[in-house]
């Protein structure tokens, strides 16, 4: 993105970098810049002047870095004519990451962008390292709880959360070792993220799935595919004969409340599913301090009445 209030300086800096092979994008007015950086992910390099229309250069650096923050990589440089001081310094303090004279000269501009490029690799693999579990690819348990608390939530949508686990998993550790259990929480994790759009890990071989959207009734039917698919998983390099099977609690998320809350709910359901027998599903409806929990799926019971 290039920010300017002269369309000439603006294709004059857009020219060299789009013959490069770069995509630009070029506003005049800075409010509506920054508007597009909330709103379009893919920016990961701003180049602005310091007296764009509606705001200036050094504000949309400061409100820039904020949106950006810790975990999303953008490079940010601000271009001048003036080459004193107090100029440069006050960039780089507005949360600008280089400085280049005004209008550039075109090799200067591309040699900074492959600098935005490396320090941009570099923040993505930090922030990838900071929030991805290594094991199983999904959200860490603290970036599971901060994609809680930055999801949007309408007033009038239904939302819903889940929790499950693996069944027996001290068992699959105990007879084939942590390789196999390893190997496991891979595989169950694998079919989640295949599943829904946010799940991650809280624990051991606990995880959590966020549903935004999703009625209570919508979460207990993926978390029963869910069950389903993990009980159809086979894993020869374990035991051809070994069978994993999860449990899972569905809740409400409802307004008003904190994910803490609605994990909860979700927890007592899955405490549910694992004291009722495990391999099930159960949702719950009712608020925590008169919780009735419906059971969604028990393969025990139904293959008791398949063979009456």
């Amino acid at each position: 993105m290039i920010v300017d209030p002269s369309r000439v300086v603006l294709r004059l800096v857009a020219g060299p970098l789009e013959q490069a092979g770069h995509d630009t994008i070029l506003f005049t007015d800075a409010s509506a810049a920054l508007a597009h950086i909330r709103a379009d992910l893919a920016i990961d390099a701003l180049f602005t002047s310091l007296q764009p229309h509606g705001m200036t250069g050094l504000e949309l650096c400061r409100q820039a870095r904020a949106l950006a923050g810790s975990r999303r990589p953008l490079y940010v440089l601000v271009m001048s004519s003036s080459s004193e001081r107090s100029t440069i310094i006050e960039a780089l303090d507005s949360g600008a990451d280089d400085f280049i004279g005004k209008p550039p000269a075109p090799e200067e501009l591309l040699a900074r962008l492959r600098v935005a490029s490396r320090v941009a690799e570099m923040q993505s693999e930090l922030i990838r390292l900071a929030t991805i579990d290594a094991l199983t690819g999904t959200l860490n348990r603290r970036a599971f709880f901060e994609a809680a608390e930055d999801l949007p939530r309408a007033p009038d949508a239904l939302d819903a959360v889940a929790i499950f686990d693996i069944d027996r998993f001290k068992q699959i550790n105990d007879t084939y070792g942590h390789a196999a259990g390893d190997i496991a929480i891979q595989a169950v994790a694998g079919l989640a993220r295949g599943r829904a759009d946010i799940v991650g890990r809280l624990g051991g071989e606990e995880f959590g799935i966020l549903l935004p959207g999703c009625s209570v009734k919508d979460a207990a039917s993926l978390c029963e595919a869910m069950r389903v698919a993990v009980a159809a998983t086979s894993l020869p390099q374990i035991d051809p004969d070994l069978t994993v099977t999860c449990s899972f609690g569905a809740g409400e998320w409802r307004r008003g409340e904190s994910i803490d809350d609605a994990l909860k709910r979700a927890d007592v359901a899955l405490y549910a599913a694992k004291s009722g027998g495990r391999n099930r599903v159960i949702a719950a409806t009712a608020p925590l301090d008169d919780l009735a929990a419906v059971t969604v799926s028990d393969p025990v019971r139904e293959r008791r009445l398949a063979r009456a």
